[in-house]
């Protein structure tokens, strides 16, 4: 922002100083720079870490055990799940990840998100191409989940990969060109997404 109000520039820098920070924070408040802070030096602690990975390689563990595809090795902060092959009967042109990352959703209240075709399938010529990989991206925040959590999000995703036959595709009903994750509204192809 330029102003060449030197009064009006004092309003705005005490405006901003009650609601984001000083000027000179680049945006954030005091609190954001001191989580931040705290965060860089606990992400090195050994222990941390090692807990914190051990936490997903479990979940990695128990998934694999049922037979629910994800991709090998489980990642220090994530899990991707193929969802290409654990819904195989839905096509690709029915998004087979984002109807797993709903199921995921309403039958357990778990957040994801699809890493497949909604996200890059629409080419720059407006055209659509299946994405290489159809995935379902579980994310682990730091300081957020305990063991429990973990227990939690083992026992739900079971449960949808004992109900996968019933999911069902869905299709785009609306999207903005650009970003059409972000923005995109979906509908279940048959009218709802888990077969009766």
């Amino acid at each position: 922002m330029a102003l060449n109000d030197e009064h009006l520039a004092q309003k705005c820098k005490t405006n901003l100083i009650l609601s984001g920070g000083f000027p000179t924070y680049g945006g954030l408040a005091g609190y954001d720079l001191e989580a931040i802070a705290v965060g860089l030096k606990e992400v090195v602690e050994e222990d941390y870490l090692r807990y914190r990975i051990r936490s997903v390689a479990y979940l990695g563990d128990k998934l694999t055990q049922a037979g629910i595809p994800i991709v090998q090795p489980p990642g220090g902060h994530v899990i991707y799940i193929d969802a290409l092959t654990m819904l195989s009967h839905i096509p690709q042109s029915e998004y087979p990840a984002w109807a797993l990352s709903l199921a995921l959703y309403l039958e357990g209240g778990i957040r994801s998100v699809e890493i497949g075709s909604v996200m890059f399938g629409l080419q720059p010529d407006g055209s659509e191409k299946p994405a290489a990989m159809e995935l379902v991206r579980l994310a682990f925040p730091r300081r957020v989940y305990t063991q429990s959590h973990v227990d939690y999000l083992a026992e739900v995703l079971l449960y949808v990969n004992s109900i996968k036959d019933r999911i069902r595709g869905v299709r785009i009903v609306e999207a903005l060109p650009v970003l059409r994750h972000f923005s995109a509204r979906l509908e279940p192809v048959n009218g709802s997404l888990l077969a009766a």
